[in-house]
């Protein structure tokens, strides 16, 4: 018998985390299941409630009632959708494995292409958004700006207008998953581990219910987050802002002692004083906050916490030696059900 062709899964696996979505999973499951159909596709869907207020678990078991392909993962509480596509990863068992958000502005019609891509030899296949204008004016220079600052600092760099939406190999999801950081970039995350990658373009469409959890000031914690993820630029521009303050007032220092000793005693000035005293605090400042930041990460990592705690999972089980994703799903198991 002929080896079988690893570029056609003999099962793909697809993570959607959902937090408040309970108005878009109607529309969501039966739009993937007519791609899957319409390819012939054999697929585990894991949806991932990540601790939704609504009634987002209620419409999943509803639906995994009628479909066995449906793996469920409750979140103990809202951890964030980068812990929750970490969730999801960790329970996948596919060859592929494609990431996609829950409110169908990743549209599932975008699967076979991905697919396409990735029977061409390569690991990773990202969508790229071909039009950012439904985003605004004001965001759409924000996230440039955030792209061009982090690929200046961080040695890492990430494609512009790539996020979560992808497919990715099984070793490259191997790879990430023994990633367990808890300051959890994604997009840094899916360039660090590298691999041959290529995108691929898709049409953003308007929500199919709700709204976004991602304000604007979650958004800018976000970019900050991925900056310190990725990067210790912060760290040294601080050191350089340090030394150029430290040699404007030694280069001051002796022009005030020369002056001294050439002219004499001049009446000291109160304004220069507080000013030099008020920059050179909010210096110090600044650079023990960064240094605190840092710090900060290493305190969360130390501590050793899982990156998130399981209520539920409901879903077909795997079998004890079965490879890949068995290890990841007795994992999870532990965690819903700790050993005694």
């Amino acid at each position: 018998m002929l080896p079988r062709d690893p570029r056609h899964p003999s099962l793909l696996s697809i993570v959607v985390p959902l937090f408040n979505e309970q108005a878009s999973i109607d529309a969501l499951i039966p739009r993937v299941m007519q791609v899957l159909e319409s390819e012939g596709l054999n697929a585990e869907i894991i949806l991932v409630d990540d601790g939704s207020a609504d009634d987002t678990w209620d419409k999943m078991v509803a639906w995994r009632a009628n479909h066995e392909n449906l793996t469920l993962v409750a979140l103990s509480r809202n951890f964030g959708k980068e812990i929750a596509i970490t969730a999801g990863l960790d329970v996948t068992e596919g060859d592929a494995v494609i990431i996609m958000d829950g409110d169908l502005q990743h549209p599932p019609e975008t699967i076979p292409a991905f697919l396409r891509r990735w029977r061409e030899g390569y690991d990773i296949v990202y969508g790229v958004r071909r039009d950012r204008s439904e985003d605004g004016a004001a965001r759409r220079a924000a996230t440039k700006a955030f792209y061009r600052v982090f690929n200046r600092l961080s040695n890492t760099p990430i494609t512009p207008d790539a996020g979560d939406f992808r497919l990715m190999d099984r070793k490259v999801v191997e790879a990430i998953r023994r990633m367990r950081e808890r300051a959890r970039f994604m997009k840094g995350i899916y360039s660090w581990v590298g691999f041959k990658s290529t995108p691929v373009e898709f049409d953003v469409v308007s929500r199919e219910g709700g709204r976004s959890s991602f304000s604007r000031s979650r958004l800018f914690a976000l970019a900050f987050d991925g900056i310190l993820s990725f990067s210790t630029a912060p760290l040294r521009m601080a050191v350089v802002l340090g030394a150029i303050f430290a040699g404007i007032s030694i280069s001051a220092g002796l022009y005030f002692l020369g002056r001294t000793l050439l002219l004499g005693v001049d009446t000291p000035g109160f304004a220069t004083i507080i000013v030099s005293t008020l920059a050179l605090s909010g210096l110090i400042l600044l650079q023990l906050g960064l240094m605190g930041l840092y710090l900060g990460r290493i305190y969360e990592e130390v501590k050793g916490r899982p990156l998130y705690l399981v209520r539920d999972l409901v879903g077909r089980a795997a079998a004890e030696n079965a490879e890949p994703g068995a290890a990841a799903r007795r994992h999870i198991k532990d965690l819903v059900r700790p050993p005694a």
